[in-house]
């Protein structure tokens, strides 16, 4: 979009014009009025942007801008480049010095004729905006002038039997009107656009039996571009029209005496529920406001005893039987058509706007249009006039965003469709390509633009997938800003404006024939086939490069075109055959993250040290666990000496400690203050204590995995609190307030970890693998507060859990490995006060521990009293169980059905074993 471009652009300039532009003599002047220019355009644009759709020539006008723009960043970016080559050492440098010095002569020529061809274009295009006086035509759009028809009016239209879905929030939400609590209450139906908050808070508003409990009623559909005072105005209109009367003594006196109830429609901020609060009197009679919003942080806004009701998406029953009514006037779906009907409405996934707009669309269409629109909802968005009404809607709340958000929206669009994106991947390449940083993240997720399948309370994401119907309105925008994915073909040419380019399958079609001199971004997705011609994935002619992302192609080596690329801030290598990454890696001094995960590296250069905006380096690879690999299932890489001078490191995984070229390495650990995340492996006796003392620095860590050696390396963490190995859980770790992730593996403390990790307030996931010799694991009263997930692995001599009062109010998710020797009973006792736990697996634990969870008679008899009570009050809750053992060559999953347990039992008995008596 042109305002993330034009923002991002003067922040350039503003550097350039501080320190680099005295290489640029006589352009000075020049620059600066650029960067001004650009500053004015960028107050504008956030208007002009939201205006476009109904303007022509004003959506040209921002192309231009955008373009310009664009061009300025790419002659700053060649600047950059040609001043910042490696000139070598002794005579070479003094040689390859005069040598640039020739070509710098050139260069500055050449970007000082087109920085003069950059600047009448601006002044031409600013000349243009106050010639056809866009900004009075902005004003006058973003006071509401707009012309096209707002889509949500129609919920009110709608006929009652056509709707789906309702009933039950309908009626939840008029009782909690009615039989409430005295004083003046808020409630807050939120949900994505498309939902139907419109029409629920309409049929709420509309029933009867709030229309009699309530005197006054008043409706107010309050926009993005509200004024306080309007509002109120137009709640005295309403009133003042419903008694038809004049209300002389004022509104606020008049409400006090009335029970009322007031809608406000679609609220997008928390400004105008604050104006309403300031003007209405909490009185003891029972008056309520209702909003809709799509912003989460406007629905839960502290104001009073608030309501918060979350809309959620429609079963595929109820998809169905609306889909059916629109589609086919609400006769049956001819067997012909079911299969095209079930994968157009998957692409709904629940959004009744959607469900409507394409229902209507097909009505009275043959089977081959069917067909066709099926294959090309894209188009039918651009084009047609019901789903252009989907699509201004979705847009609504895309153009409320901030810029820097805008464009991570739109980045989603070179993602193809239906690909599920790993986000901690999706919010590396964000920031490297300046759209974001860390604090604006939880806004974009609040926002609802991508579903989350799994978050933490760091915002930690693990997986999106990008809603599928919603995927093609982003294509639509994404287009227009030269975002581009598409399946590559021998034939294909692609504009030299292209700045972001995705190509879904590269088949037998090398890359290296796209002269693509503008592009910043290079993604692959699904390599198909193999090659031996490993250049042939990286284009030739792309050196102002910032995201290289060749993960799952066929590669074998290093691609030796990666390292002219000196912009480049993103390099995923990743599920590649690279074994060795060469010395030249260093000259890549933009690089922020370099993704070697489940490639072949186990060894980095030294020259890797000179990449000093480096944040994020992976280089492991997982390991499928096998009973005869029970304790190592990640390899990790040798840390090259001098590892301590990459002070802007946040990620590193996984290093591997001691070994003669690394006695030094978990010292200079202790210089990565910036730390978010560490994995260390094959760590030593003679390691820890190094080990601690560097982790003490570390007061940003939220993820921290140790592993020892092997299992006989009995390790020793405690060596800052004691003299003399104490064999316990160091005193200092509880200082590490901010960790959320610790896994601690083959350190077999005597003493419980639990007395350390319990107090720790932001610990999220726990995992003890091999960690703890005791017999006995204590939970402490309100121990882990915030923990979700916890691991119990190969704990050979634990026996019993025990808790002592309340803990774990939050855990999820637990998981017990080869724990043999653990009482099921105490366990039982345990999870019975895990209120919020969703998921339980045991995995290789004997056949008599299983059998006790399953609810039929045989195991029931184990269950007496209170243990029976215990059990039948955890199954109630109906949380996941599963028990996992290893067969022949693969892994079993059992559940609680009774075939399963049946199967169980089966085990037993093929072993001619007798099951032990469980008391």
């Amino acid at each position: 979009m042109a305002e993330s471009a034009v923002s991002s652009l003067v922040v350039k300039l503003a550097m350039y014009v501080e320190n680099e532009v005295k290489l640029l003599k006589g352009v000075c002047g020049k620059i600066e009025f650029i960067r001004d220019e650009f500053e004015s355009m960028k107050a504008f644009l956030k208007r002009a942007e939201s205006s476009q759709e109904d303007d022509p020539e004003l959506r040209v006008w921002v192309k231009q801008v955008r373009e310009v723009a664009h061009d300025t960043e790419d002659i700053l970016d060649e600047f950059m480049l040609n001043f910042a080559r490696d000139h070598g050492h002794g005579f070479i440098r003094y040689f390859n010095k005069i040598k640039s010095s020739v070509q710098n002569l050139k260069a500055r020529h050449r970007i000082s004729s087109r920085i003069d061809d950059v600047k009448s274009k601006v002044d031409s295009i600013a000349e243009r905006r106050r010639r056809y006086n866009f900004i009075e035509q902005c004003v006058i759009s973003s006071a509401g002038g707009t012309s096209w028809h707002d889509p949500r009016e129609d919920a009110f239209l709608v006929e009652e039997g056509e709707l789906v879905g309702i009933d039950k929030p309908r009626e939840e939400l008029i009782k909690w009107l009615v039989d409430g609590e005295p004083g003046l209450q808020v409630l807050s139906i939120f949900g994505m656009g498309g939902l139907g908050k419109t029409t629920l808070a309409n049929r709420v508003f509309d029933n009867q039996r709030v229309k009699t409990y309530f005197q006054s009623h008043v409706w107010i559909t309050v926009s993005q571009s509200y004024e306080v005072e309007d509002i109120l105005r137009d709640m005295i209109e309403q009133l003042h029209g419903e008694i038809e009367q004049p209300t002389p003594q004022g509104i606020i006196r008049f409400l006090q005496q009335k029970r009322y109830v007031i809608v406000l429609d679609d609220v997008w901020n928390s400004g105008a529920l604050q104006g309403i609060k300031n003007a209405m009197s909490n009185s003891n009679i029972c008056s309520r406001i209702i909003i809709t919003t799509c912003m989460v942080d406007v629905a839960t806004v502290s104001f009073n005893q608030s309501k918060f009701y979350e809309l959620k998406h429609l079963s595929s029953e109820e998809s169905w039987s609306l889909f059916c009514k629109k589609a086919f006037y609400e006769n049956p779906c001819p067997p012909y058509l079911e299969h095209l009907s079930r994968q157009i409405l998957k692409k709904c996934e629940g959004l009744p706007l959607a469900i409507v707009a394409i229902g209507g669309l097909l009505f009275g269409k043959d089977v081959l249009e069917w067909e066709m629109i099926s294959r090309s909802l894209a188009v039918e968005l651009e084009s047609n006039d019901m789903m252009q009404n989907f699509r201004k809607i979705l847009s609504l709340s895309y153009n409320d965003l901030r810029y820097n958000l805008k464009s991570c929206f739109l980045y989603l669009g070179v993602f193809p469709e239906n690909h599920v994106i790993g986000c901690k991947r999706l919010i590396r390449l964000w920031i490297a390509e300046g759209f974001v940083g860390q604090r604006y993240l939880k806004e974009l997720i609040n926002r609802s633009l991508v579903q989350i399948a799994k978050t933490t309370i760091d915002g930690r994401l693990e997986s999106c997938r990008v809603h599928d119907l919603m995927h093609e309105c982003i294509l639509s925008k994404a287009r227009d800003e030269n975002f581009v994915s598409f399946a590559y073909e021998q034939k294909v040419e692609l504009h030299e404006r292209v700045r972001r380019l995705s190509i879904a399958y590269t088949c037998n079609n090398s890359l290296k024939q796209l002269n693509l001199p503008t592009l910043h971004s290079l993604l692959i997705f699904e390599s198909a086939t193999s090659s031996s011609l490993d250049e042939q994935f990286v284009p030739s002619g792309c050196r102002l490069l910032r995201v290289l992302d060749l993960g799952d192609s066929p590669l074998h080596e290093f691609p030796q075109q990666i390292l002219v690329m000196f912009h480049l801030k993103y390099l995923s290598l990743r599920r590649t055959k690279v074994r060795i990454i060469p010395r030249s890696i260093g000259k890549l001094q933009n690089l922020e993250t370099l993704d070697l995960k489940q490639t072949l590296v186990s060894e980095l250069p030294v020259e890797v040290t000179k990449l000093k905006k480096l944040q994020y380096l992976l280089a492991y690879s997982y390991v499928a666990f096998t009973p005869s690999r029970p304790f190592r299932s990640i390899t990790e890489f040798l840390a090259p000496q001098g590892i301590g001078t990459l002070v802007s490191l946040q990620k590193l995984c996984y290093v591997k400690a001691g070994g003669h070229r690394n006695k030094n390495a978990m010292q200079e650990l202790g210089e990565l203050c910036q730390l978010r995340r560490l994995g260390v492996m094959d760590l030593k006796k003679d390691d820890a204590k190094e080990l601690c003392h560097s982790l003490t620095k570390m007061t940003d860590l939220r993820s921290l995995e140790v592993v020892a050696e092997s299992e006989y390396e009995v390790i020793d963490l405690d060596f800052l609190s004691s003299p003399t190995p104490s064999f316990s859980l160091p005193h200092w770790l509880p200082l590490l307030n901010n960790l959320t992730n610790v896994r601690l593996k083959l350190s077999r403390l005597k003493s419980s970890p639990l007395v350390a990790f319990q107090n720790l307030p932001n610990l999220v996931e726990l995992l003890l693998d091999n960690a703890f010799d005791g017999e006995k694991l204590v939970f402490g009263d309100r121990g882990f507060p915030k923990l979700k997930e916890l691991r119990l692995l190969d704990l050979q001599n634990l026996r019993f859990v025990l808790m002592n009062g309340q803990a774990m109010p939050c855990l999820q998710s637990l998981s017990i490995y080869r724990c043999r020797y653990l009482d099921w009973q105490s366990l039982l006792v345990v999870i019975r006060s895990l209120t919020l736990l969703t998921y339980l697996r045991f995995q290789e634990m004997p056949e008599a521990f299983a059998l006790a969870f399953y609810p039929y008679s045989s195991s029931k008899m184990m269950r007496k009293g209170i243990l029976q009570e215990c059990y039948e009050e955890v199954m109630e809750r109906n949380p996941k169980v599963c028990f996992v053992w290893w067969e022949e060559d693969h892994w079993v999953w059992y559940d609680v059905s009774p075939h399963c347990y049946n199967a169980i039992k089966g085990r037993v008995m093929s072993r001619n074993e007798v099951l032990p008596k469980v008391s």
